[in-house]
């Protein structure tokens, strides 16, 4: 993998990059690439939900575990943000990060071989939320490390490319969910493995990058979180339009169930898997190359894109053809075409419109905004889910198309 990887940035990235930049490059891909191998393999909504179904674990255990997840990876980061400040090389935090996940995910491998039942669900959903903290960490400093190592036109295309290529191990894994290949616990418990091993080589590959020392920063957090916030009103459009965007994270578990109201819930597991991986096998180098150039515009396209997949949705279970084999699973790859769009752009986005010594706090300030938005627009889909999953799925089509439009007032940060 490390001499593709190598390869392709070499041919797709770096053709006007010094020496260091192509080499820090080159890390920044390999280490995408085996977080995202990991997170594909580890997924909370998917796998170790079907892992606890299989240990006999009670429901509320599994309904805690994209919760713990989400909210986790995000809440904490204005506190992690504020202590990174005071750091000269900030790449340690998020060696830290992804070493302490690897360790999480192996302990998590390791409850599941001897634990059953509730306290295989206990165990389970307390490594998740320290998993969760770890990937806090990581999330809150990426953003900071990339803006001081990658130059600003070849970021999206750096963390494209290290999307699509982890993007095609998981579609290999998703093709042995569907053939039946895994569908043990033991073989799924070996999966949870490699995710562990690989971000623990994650953190080797970019303990090794070549960063310059930032300016130690030690105001007060809170104050100053708030003052940023009141301050930069672009900022605030762009946590708004996040915020709105999260609907192309919370719809797909109504696709899915309306595909299992027509029958076709046996191979639910395999089927999101392969379409969330083989949408960002065939679409994050393009997208994080695009957001090189106007990110906005692809926030644009994304919430409109999202938004349309989401009607196309309704419209087909209005007609009864959401049974028929195949139109649910093809409208979940274009969700997730949209989802993926957006993820690439509103990172690059982000680091390119924040100065160096406040990509880090904008991060933080904004991720925690969005776990707060995630929970309030949860508990707001869960409320139109009474109508039914297209009650739902309309909500959130409102979403993203507002989210979409409002892109489109965002300050432009092109070079």
């Amino acid at each position: 993998m490390k001499t593709l990887v190598q390869n392709l940035t070499a041919r797709l990235v770096s053709s006007d990059m010094t020496g260091g930049e192509a080499r820090n490059a080159r890390r920044h891909v390999l280490a995408i690439t085996l977080t995202k191998i990991a997170d594909g393999l580890i997924d909370p909504k998917l796998v170790l939900s079907w892992l606890l179904g299989i240990l006999g674990a009670p429901a509320v255990f599994v309904g805690l575990l994209v919760p713990i997840r989400e909210a986790g990876a995000l809440l904490p980061q204005l506190v992690f943000g504020a202590r990174m400040q005071r750091l000269r090389q900030r790449r340690w935090v998020w060696v830290a990060g992804s070493a302490v996940q690897g360790s999480a995910a192996a302990l998590i491998a390791g409850a599941a071989l001897v634990l059953e039942g509730w306290p295989a669900g206990f165990v389970i959903c307390a490594l998740l939320a320290v998993l969760a903290l770890a990937r806090a960490a990581c999330s809150v400093s990426y953003k900071d490390i990339l803006g001081k190592t990658v130059g600003q036109s070849r970021r999206g295309a750096v963390t494209g490319l290290g999307g699509s290529v982890s993007a095609a191990a998981v579609l290999v894994f998703a093709g042995l969910l569907l053939t039946g290949v895994l569908q043990t616990r033991v073989a799924i418990v070996g999966a949870i493995g490699v995710a562990a091993l690989a971000w623990g080589l994650a953190a080797i590959i970019l303990a090794q990058l070549n960063e310059d020392d930032s300016r130690p920063e030690t105001a007060s957090a809170a104050r100053g979180y708030l003052a940023i916030l009141r301050n930069d009103a672009n900022l605030r459009r762009f946590i708004l339009v996040r915020g709105l965007l999260v609907s192309t994270a919370l719809a797909p578990p109504y696709l899915v169930l309306l595909s299992a109201q027509g029958g076709a819930a046996l191979n639910t597991l395999g089927a999101l898997v392969l379409a969330s991986s083989g949408a960002s096998f065939l679409s994050s180098y393009i997208w994080g190359r695009m957001a090189d150039r106007h990110s906005p515009k692809v926030l644009l396209l994304a919430g409109v894109g999202a938004g349309c997949a989401m009607l196309a949705a309704i419209f087909a279970e209005g007609l009864g053809l959401a049974s028929n084999p195949g139109v649910i699973p093809a409208i979940l790859f274009a969700l997730m075409l949209a989802y993926h769009g957006g993820r690439q752009a509103r990172s690059v986005y982000l680091v390119d419109m924040s100065d160096e010594n406040k990509r880090s706090q904008n991060a933080a300030l904004a991720n925690t905004a969005i776990g707060i938005i995630l929970l309030l627009a949860g508990v707001f889909g869960g409320a139109l889910s009474f109508i039914g999953p297209t009650g739902a799925l309309a909500g959130f089509a409102a979403m993203a198309f507002l989210g979409g439009g409002l892109a489109l007032t965002l300050r432009s940060v092109d070079v």
